[in-house]
């Protein structure tokens, strides 16, 4: 698991103001919190663009949070029996990144994780007894009927709606999936569809149902859904201020071709934008493939320089980690129901923190 991080110094935007941390509190409970959330082993233990069902895609999940490191002799050599966000010691690898892709991990060199795998797989099964939803439950590798979408998500909205906070969710993803999974949740916020959570009608949250792309280039980040059209050449505060009036729950496709092009490092990653001074509304951003080593993550934070202007600098994940960027850890999200909720609850409070220090 991930340390909960207070932030850091580094290239901060100083707000010179002075609270009790009660006053914190309250004031961020009265701000709007827009939730960015991926989809694949975040939310989804599954894979339509690389094929992999919930067997392979937890078996693969696994490769990213296991830790070695390659002996002097070129032996691999494990470093720890335990899964975790962050490497053990300073010159640990995770399996994944010395070797890639490896199908069948725990049945070949991660036999020891084996049993993790087989634990959380039996925490993902559909309900015993209640029918199977096109909708809501996938059919594994296995022949059993896995959630398709984590009862972990449904939790928070629930959790932030009886908190009586004004939010909104935004899914972000480079895959295919998220038509599907705007029906799935409207099916489940809209007509109570969920066993688990046949409460989430009474909430009354919107779901907008067309998909939207965000597409980046070196001339600048273009948002678009239906008539819908921002773009960065018109000033990134335009874009901010989009993404922090979008209600209810919806999603945008975001450019995995640009994340390429540029090495998969924090320059091409998904674009978020952080306003210190903005009093009203504060962005998390939820990924897996959120890391502290910025040539190796997925969201591009950008935090602007000073009140209602439009000048942003790029902030590290470090920065932000546990602020404004959540790590998921996919095996929590699946054994503890309120994982979500209590990072999110870690980020309001972290931020609110270093807002009020002068440190974000």
């Amino acid at each position: 698991m991930a340390e909960e991080h207070e932030g850091t110094e580094s290239g901060s935007v100083c707000v010179p103001v002075s609270v009790p941390r009660a006053e914190e509190k309250d004031h961020a409970s009265r701000k709007k919190l827009i939730v960015h959330m991926d989809l694949n082993n975040t939310i989804l233990v599954s894979d339509t663009v690389t094929g992999q069902g919930t067997v392979a895609a937890l078996d693969y999940f696994l490769t990213t949070v296991t830790w070695g490191k390659m002996s002097k002799h070129g032996k691999w050599e494990w470093l720890s029996d335990s899964a975790s966000l962050l490497p053990p010691c300073s010159d640990a690898s995770s399996y994944y990144s010395q070797f890639g892709r490896s199908p069948g991990f725990t049945s070949v060199a991660g036999r020891r994780f084996k049993g993790l795998l087989e634990e959380h797989l039996e925490l993902l099964r559909w309900p015993e007894g209640v029918k199977e939803d096109k909708h809501l439950t996938v059919k594994g590798e296995d022949g059993r009927l896995y959630h398709w979408i984590l009862p972990s998500f449904f939790q928070l909205i629930r959790d932030l709606a009886r908190e009586g906070r004004e939010f909104a969710v935004i899914f972000r993803t480079f895959g295919t999936d998220l038509p599907r999974v705007l029906k799935a949740v409207s099916q489940a916020v809209n007509e109570g569809a969920h066993p688990m959570f046949p409460d989430l009608a009474e909430l009354k949250l919107t779901v907008d149902m067309t998909p939207g792309k965000i597409r980046c280039s070196k001339r600048g980040v273009v948002l678009s859904r239906a008539e819908k059209r921002v773009s960065t050449r018109d000033g990134e505060r335009g874009l901010y201020q989009y993404l922090s009036s979008v209600e209810g729950l919806g999603g945008f496709q975001d450019h995995f071709d640009w994340w390429a092009t540029n090495t998969f490092s924090i320059r091409g990653g998904k674009p978020i934008w952080i306003d210190p001074f903005d009093q009203n509304v504060q962005h998390v951003f939820i990924d897996d493939n959120i890391r502290q080593n910025d040539e190796d993550t997925i969201v591009s934070p950008k935090v602007f320089l000073e009140p209602g202007g439009h000048d942003t600098r790029a902030a590290s994940t470090a920065e932000l980690y546990d602020i404004s960027l959540v790590q998921t850890d996919l095996l929590r999200a699946i054994s503890d129901h309120s994982y979500f909720t209590q990072r999110v609850h870690i980020c309001l409070e972290n931020y609110e923190r270093n807002l009020w220090n002068g440190t974000v």
